[in-house]
């Protein structure tokens, strides 16, 4: 008998609780289709409903504020960890500060979708469906962050992993080209 025959047999049988426990990637992967769901019902909604100039007026001004209280958080985030590969905090001080700001990045990004729905985005333009797939880009990339903070916050003071590392400076690279890119479309579409 092998070894792994003697271990196969002492494993304990399966619990109940066993049964409730789901792979660790079915929660980022919901939150993905979760995220590509809202996104499509919001685009659809921009497609289908011509808001009034009230209503047009008040998805501008939530737009905006949705703006400054995501991506200013965003900004935050990513300073603190300019600090840190500056050597003038710890990664546990970085992962620590920013894990609320979390929050104010998704309500944010939810505030901008909710509200560019009622804003009558021209479809037919090129930009502003670059602009539709940059804000898709954040959005799951935000679910991708929010996986790679949990693994952050879980070295609990240990040295961060290559791996980890690239999968974070990628994630804070996607995340600054898609909301610059993002504004900068905007700007360009409301002059036109």
């Amino acid at each position: 008998m092998s070894t792994a025959d003697v271990t196969s047999m002492r494993r304990r049988p399966a619990q109940p609780a066993d049964l409730l426990r789901v792979p660790g990637w079915c929660g980022p992967t919901l939150a993905s289709l979760a995220v590509c769901a809202v996104w499509g019902a919001s685009t659809w909604v921009a497609v289908h409903l011509r808001a009034d100039s009230t209503l047009h007026m008040a998805a501008l001004f939530v737009h905006l504020a949705s703006l400054v209280v995501g991506f200013g958080a965003v900004l935050a985030i990513d300073y603190y960890g300019l600090l840190w590969l500056g050597g003038r905090k710890a990664l546990s001080e970085v992962v620590g500060f920013t894990a609320p700001l979390h929050v104010p990045v998704w309500a944010g990004l939810a505030g901008l979708i909710a509200s560019g729905a009622f804003l009558h985005p021209d479809l037919s333009s090129p930009l502003t469906c670059v602009k539709l797939c940059l804000v898709l880009v954040l959005a799951l990339n935000g679910v991708q962050a929010g996986v790679l903070h949990r693994r952050l916050a879980a070295l609990d003071g240990r040295p961060a992993t290559r791996s980890l590392l690239v999968r974070g400076a990628l994630s804070a690279t996607v995340s600054q080209i898609a909301w610059w890119g993002a504004v900068a479309i905007g700007f360009l579409n409301s002059r036109s």
